[in-house]
């Protein structure tokens, strides 16, 4: 089986971090302080360069910004490198 990259209409994890900040008025170094997470690996989440994300930050990122987990990620359908 060929790896999801590869497949045309794969889809990606979208994080709406940058959205639920300006919602709440709320600057990434305030989310860095209130969670305990460095303000790199937030603004890496937030730009959609992460990986992965550990249970316990993504918890204390919901916590911190009130929110659920289907608020902060959402499945973004990608076909030939764009969104759809």
């Amino acid at each position: 089986m060929a790896p999801a990259d590869s497949d045309e209409n794969a889809a990606q994890i979208h994080c709406r971090l940058d959205v639920l900040l300006a919602e709440r008025e709320m600057t990434l170094t305030k989310l860095s302080e209130l969670v305990g997470v460095s303000l790199v690996n937030l603004s890496v989440l937030k730009n959609g360069r992460a990986r992965a994300i550990r249970f316990s930050t993504l918890t204390a990122i919901c916590k911190a910004l009130d929110c659920e987990v289907g608020d902060l990620l959402v499945l973004a359908e990608w076909k030939a490198g764009t969104a759809v």
